[in-house]
């Protein structure tokens, strides 16, 4: 399907919308008739948004195993309507809400991965208005406004100028190291057509992430020979090692200017308290809102484990096996920004004040990486509401004040790809 019919030209945003503000552009959408339509779709239908948002939370997507979730979610874009509605090779869902010209083009996603194994209970509690399941929020609610805005343009038999993809990625948190919208922008059909890119992950509506945290993740592997914790004793230790290196990391000189943050998430290693361990691993997180501040956090990293090898070996027993390393970067996030003054993050302020709120500008790591890498304008947004306990067992999600997120990121949609004149 490249080329034909997304073929022509890109553009960032449509040419009408271009003669505007943003300002101009958010103010003329709200007085329009389809606009206000597709407003009291998501006031009218905010029960079943939290029911919508319920059923999908209550389908385990562990980290790679997302398939029975986009499943789901192809089968609601079907019944929508969408067109071109296909789970492609990464697993990403997608399904094409068609304007009346192929450009602009603009992803809007969600993510549909959890940071919780398949096994993990992912069972909806209620309490009240707040809802209580692992991904309740992160990124439930974002699915949820992915799912609404898309039925909302359906609905109301919205007339568009560019086009919207919806997309469910796989791949954004732990290890899945963006892989869905990497392929998405990369690799798939859609690669090298698409002009501008909208996330929803999380709560709120006080924030506009336009520049990415770019970060690198370790996965430091020990080998060796093993032995008597009382017997053996001299021989070189994995665990031992390990917390050599860590405690140099721990040392590391952090910028005063420059958010600069390590994390040592995993350690495994040994079999029992009298045992010198064969093998140990630990799992590495280092992150930086500069890029020239986190290579020189990766390189003191990786320079202090090779120093504790080293060290470790240095003292062992003539005639004793050294120890093996083996160092994977097993994640790595690019970082960027979308530039503040730019029509994207301008609109998605301008959207945002329609509900008396100035958000503030934001740093963090997501979906929007990628595009942002690649010169992409993109933002991440939350889908309003409030939630707590992320990435636990106990995250809730109260749906307060859903619409306002659901209206911003229409208006954010509407004003990048322009109505039909």
């Amino acid at each position: 399907m490249r080329g034909a019919p997304y073929d022509q030209q890109p553009t960032s945003m449509s040419s009408s919308a271009l003669k505007l503000t943003p300002a101009q552009i958010v103010q003329d959408l709200t007085q329009r008739q389809q606009v206000k339509n597709a407003f009291r779709f998501f006031e009218d239908n905010s029960e079943a948004i939290t029911e919508a948002q319920m059923r999908i939370c209550s389908i385990p997507a562990g980290p790679f195993s997302e398939q029975e979730r986009a499943e789901y979610l192809r089968r609601q874009f079907l019944e929508q309507g969408l067109a071109e509605v296909e789970i492609d090779e990464e697993g990403n869902c997608i399904g094409l809400f068609k304007g009346s010209a192929s450009h602009p083009l603009m992803v809007v996603s969600a993510h549909l991965d959890t940071v919780f194994s398949t096994g993990t209970d992912f069972t909806i509690k209620k309490m009240g208005q707040r809802l209580l399941a692992p991904g309740i929020s992160d990124d439930g609610c974002g699915l949820a406004a992915l799912l609404a805005i898309s039925e909302a343009l359906v609905r109301t038999k919205t007339k568009t100028h560019g086009s919207i993809l919806f997309v469910g990625t796989v791949g954004e948190e732990g290890e899945g190291n963006l892989r869905g919208v990497r392929h998405l922008l990369t690799k798939g059909k859609w690669s090298g057509l698409i002009d501008s890119f909208l996330s929803f992950d999380g709560p709120g509506i006080d924030r506009i992430t336009n520049q990415a945290l770019g970060s690198r993740r370790y996965r430091v592997k020990l080998t060796g020979p093993g032995g008597h914790s009382w017997g053996d004793f001299g021989v070189p230790n994995p665990v031992h090692t390990l917390g050599n290196a860590i405690s140099r990391l721990a040392s590391y000189p952090l910028p005063k200017n420059l958010r600069t943050t390590f994390n040592v998430g995993k350690i495994h290693g040994g079999t029992s308290v009298n045992s010198i361990p064969a093998q140990a691993s630990m799992d590495v997180d280092l992150r930086s809102a500069d890029e020239s501040e986190l290579q020189r956090l990766d390189a003191y990293f990786r320079r202090a484990v090779h120093e504790a090898v080293e060290r470790e070996n240095s003292l062992k027993r003539p005639g004793d096996a050294s120890l093996i390393l083996d160092l994977d970067l097993v994640g790595e996030r690019p970082s960027g920004q979308t530039p503040p003054g730019s029509p994207l993050v301008e609109l998605a302020r301008e959207a945002t004040k329609v509900f008396s709120v100035d958000a503030q500008l934001d740093q963090s790591s997501t979906d929007s990486n990628v595009p942002i890498s690649l010169g992409i304008p993109a933002i991440t947004l939350g889908a309003a509401g409030s939630s707590g306990c992320s990435h636990t067992l106990d995250e809730w999600y109260e749906p307060e004040n859903r619409d306002q997120g659901l209206k911003r990121g229409l208006l954010v949609a509407l004003g990048t790809v322009g109505l039909a004149e």
